[in-house]
C-alpha cells in the first residue's frame, strides 16, 4: 500500500513539473507582435519571463530600464484562461503608477521611450472568468507569457543622450 501512495504522489509530482516547464519559454513563442518597424528591430531582452498562472493569480516582477532605449512589453496567455491578462507598470523608488492597461482598453501591448535609467515593477493579474478545458492542464491554469523588448531610441529634435 505504501508502495501504491509513494509511486502515486511521484507521478503527481512530475505531471506538476511537466506543466510548469511546459511554460519555460512561452514568451519566445507566443508573444511575439507582428508589426512593421523601420530602422532599428526590436531586441529580445533577457528580462522576459513566463509561468504557469491560475485564475487570480498575481505575479510581480523587477526590471531595470535605460535611459535612451525605447522598451516594448507583450503580455500573453494561453486561451484556457481566457485572452487578455491585466497587468500595471510602477516605478520601484516611488511607487508610481505609470501604466496600466484596463485603462487603456486592455491592451496587451505597450511601447514607451525611458528619459532616465530606473527600476520598474511589472504587476501581472489573470482575472477570474470563463476557462476552458484542456487535455494538458487543469481547466483553471494555464501558461503567461511577459515579453520585454528593447532598443535604442532615434534622437528626435534637440534631444541629447
Amino acid at each position: 500500500m505504501k508502495i501504491v501512495i509513494f509511486f502515486t504522489l511521484l507521478i503527481l509530482s512530475f505531471n506538476i513539473n511537466a506543466q510548469s516547464s511546459a511554460c519555460t519559454d512561452f514568451h519566445k513563442k507566443h508573444c511575439k507582435v507582428n508589426t512593421k518597424t523601420t530602422g532599428k528591430e526590436w531586441q529580445y531582452n533577457a528580462q522576459s519571463k513566463s509561468g504557469l498562472f491560475k485564475q487570480g493569480d498575481v505575479s510581480k516582477l523587477r526590471c531595470v530600464i535605460y535611459k535612451g532605449m525605447d522598451y516594448r512589453i507583450s503580455v500573453c496567455c494561453e486561451t484556457v484562461i481566457g485572452d487578455k491578462v491585466n497587468y500595471k507598470i510602477f516605478d520601484v523608488r516611488t511607487n508610481e503608477l505609470l501604466f496600466d492597461n484596463l485603462k487603456s482598453e486592455g491592451v496587451q501591448v505597450f511601447e514607451f521611450q525611458s528619459a532616465s535609467t530606473r527600476q520598474l515593477l511589472i504587476e501581472v493579474t489573470v482575472p477570474k472568468g470563463a476557462a476552458e478545458k484542456s487535455d494538458s492542464k487543469s481547466a483553471n491554469s494555464a501558461c503567461v507569457g511577459l515579453l520585454i523588448e528593447h532598443r535604442i531610441s532615434e534622437r528626435q529634435g534637440f534631444s541629447q543622450y
